[in-house]
């Protein structure tokens, strides 16, 4: 037998339960059933079930009664606790089931390797439904059937578009997946890669070797699971792979993005984010190649993001497709009120928002200046005419529109990565959406007023936008801004997951605006508390322990009496440093263990502020090590 003898996709809607099973017993290769529920980490569950149990108990799968976990075990703080942890999961017949081969586990009766059948899932607690999947859909259920009653009750400014012939609101939305493949074991100077990425060696460049063979047949396999792919790619980072005496490559380093078309439910967007991820990982390490999917792995240089796309339509009466979006008149306008009102509701609240895109500090540690990421909470249009598209890449979120494909307008969110929630960062963007089309609709204001206040300067009256911000720019902001510019313009980014965090608390009135019964505050908190642990727990037992490694690491190279005047001047201060970071005295402790202290009395003020002063100095003492050991040879 042959992989192309494997079902990979049980398409949503295709097979009903006699034909599922049907199916299956066709296939006595897939032994394991796993139910996949999302907890408000992005974490996803998998146990191995027998095959026959699904068999057995088919009804009980989909009605929550045939399988439980310990919700305490899962990211859900603050509502499955000790004394209250039952969770019930409960499988979602209305999305694509995937089915996991297992390559090292061959089923001797057939000779394919053994699958499991992956079925997302929702779960339950007493208080209701927790996940994170059922936030997105309950989530797009809201909003949907809010933005129908307001456009029903309004219209849409800068359209033709007869309310009384949208049959339901839809939401289109897709995402990117970049990650960076290296050798097992290997690592590479961070100023080698960064001379690289300066240099634009890498970028859409050709693949070689092993990394050509593991990226085509990630694009085949993408395929076999019906995710539509549209192209692999490498990205701005990496160095040329070193070869051996046989010609086979030795050493890899490279960044890559794989691409798949858009969906109509963003639940199964996600899904299909989470499949993918799995899909990577292990055709590469089929390849013998490892594969890391977090934001900022190298430190220096470009991390690995996960634009989010995202926009609003109709399915209309008598079946078409109507994007909201649009205008009319596409070539002299750049959105429908209704699009501005999007925008406007995202930007007004991405201080809120911000918290359930980025929420760890590997997340943050992407989101710098230099590297093609976004700080400022900004957007941009396009040209000085709306029939030409912006190329700014330096804004949070662009408009992405083609007078020749105008289904495919929407919005490119850039802060995202790929291990951001991608089903919580979702269901914000479309709650701060929703309550910036409320404006826009009820105001009444046409789409060249909606615009105009959408573009104002800081300082100027807005009566939805803040007076002392700008929301737009159309020129590179890192380039034409300085710091303190960009910060009085477009707002101050956060340093750290607690900074992030208490944005929370700083623009209550926000949060108001978007908390709802489908995302409830209780959820939102619960999320806080979970980001909130792993971040203090991440920082004393594996930021500072890695640190200290790295001071430890930074060594005396020269010999005393042996040296130099210059020498003796940059170890005196590089020890001084090593110091100040990681030895206590009898006259004052190290940075690290304020941090520990700090922690210890849940002072996440002082902790937030002291981590921030440590990543500046171990950036300093990266820069002056690198300095002193390249001339003390």
């Amino acid at each position: 037998m042959t992989k192309d003898d494997l079902v990979y996709v049980i398409p949503a809607g295709q097979y009903g339960k006699e034909g599922v099973l049907a199916l299956l017993e066709q296939h006595p290769e897939i032994k394991f059933v796993s139910l996949v529920g999302i907890d408000l980490a992005g974490n996803d569950t998998d146990e191995k079930i027998p095959i026959s149990v699904f068999f057995d108990e088919y009804d009980k799968f989909f009605n929550a009664t045939a399988f439980q976990t310990d919700g305490s075990s899962v990211v859900l703080p603050g509502i499955a606790t000790l004394s209250n942890a039952r969770v019930d999961i409960k499988a979602d017949p209305s999305v694509n089931w995937f089915i996991d081969y297992n390559d090292g586990n061959i089923d001797p009766e057939t000779g394919k390797p053994v699958g499991t059948l992956r079925i997302p899932s929702f779960l339950r607690h007493a208080t209701g439904f927790i996940d994170s999947r059922s936030i997105l859909r309950n989530t797009c259920d809201y909003v949907g059937d809010q933005i129908l009653a307001l456009v029903k009750k309004y219209g849409i400014k800068g359209t033709s578009i007869n309310p009384d012939d949208i049959e339901k609101i839809v939401f289109t939305t897709a995402t990117e997946l970049e990650f960076w493949v290296k050798t097992p074991s290997q690592d590479v100077a961070t100023r080698l890669l960064s001379a690289s990425q300066k240099m634009q060696e890498q970028y859409w460049q050709r693949t070689h070797g092993v990394v050509r063979t593991a990226l085509e047949q990630t694009v085949e396999r993408l395929e076999k699971y019906g995710f539509a792919p549209e192209m692999g790619h490498k990205e701005v980072g990496g160095v040329k792979a070193q070869i051996d005496d046989s010609g086979k490559l030795t050493f890899v380093l490279e960044q890559l993005e794989v691409d798949w078309k858009y969906t109509s439910d963003p639940v199964q967007t996600a899904d299909n984010e989470i499949a993918a991820r799995i899909i990577v990982r292990e055709v590469f390490r089929e390849n013998g190649l490892e594969v890391t999917f977090q934001a900022k792995p190298i430190h220096g240089v470009a991390g690995s993001g996960e634009h989010t796309h995202f926009g609003i339509g109709a399915i209309m009466k008598n079946g078409k497709f109507v994007n909201l979006f649009n205008p009319d008149d596409m070539k002299s306008e750049f959105l429908s009120a209704l699009g501005y009102g999007a925008i406007m509701g995202i930007l007004k609240h991405y201080e809120v928002i911000n918290p359930f895109v980025s929420s760890t500090t590997d997340s943050l540690n992407r989101l710098k200046p230099g590297f093609e990421a976004p700080v400022c909470i900004v957007t941009a249009l396009g040209g000085e005419t709306p029939d030409v598209p912006t190329r700014n890449r330096s804004v949070l979120i662009g408009l992405i529109r083609d007078i020749a494909s105008p289904a495919a307008t929407r919005f490119e969110l850039r802060a995202p990565n790929p291990f951001t929630n991608t089903f919580i960062a979702i269901a914000m963007c479309y709650l701060g959406a929703l309550d910036g089309i409320k404006y826009a609709l009820s105001s009444g204001k046409s789409t060249a007023e909606l615009l105009a206040e959408l573009s104002k300067k800081p300082g100027e009256d807005a009566d939805y936008l803040e007076k002392d911000r700008a929301y737009r720019s159309e020129v590179d902001v890192f380039e034409n801004f300085n710091d303190e510019e960009r910060n009085a313009m477009f707002g101050k980014a956060p340093r750290t997951v607690w900074e992030n965090f208490k944005a929370l608390s700083t623009y209550p009135e926000k949060l108001d605006d978007l908390a709802c019964d489908a995302f409830q505050k209780r959820i939102m908190e619960s999320f806080k508390l979970g980001a909130l642990s792993r971040w203090a727990l991440e920082l004393q037992y594996r930021i500072i322990p890695e640190n200290l490694s790295k001071v430890i690491a930074a060594e005396q190279l020269h010999a005393d009496g042996d040296s130099n005047a210059l020498e003796v001047e940059r170890w005196t201060k590089i020890n001084a440093l090593r110091t100040e970071l990681g030895r206590d005295t009898e006259k004052s402790l190290s940075i690290f263990s304020k941090i520990k202290q700090a922690l210890a009395a849940d002072d996440y003020d002082t902790a937030s502020n002291l981590m921030v002063e440590m990543s500046d100095k171990m950036d300093q003492l990266t820069d002056m090590y690198y300095e002193y050991s390249h001339n003390a040879f």
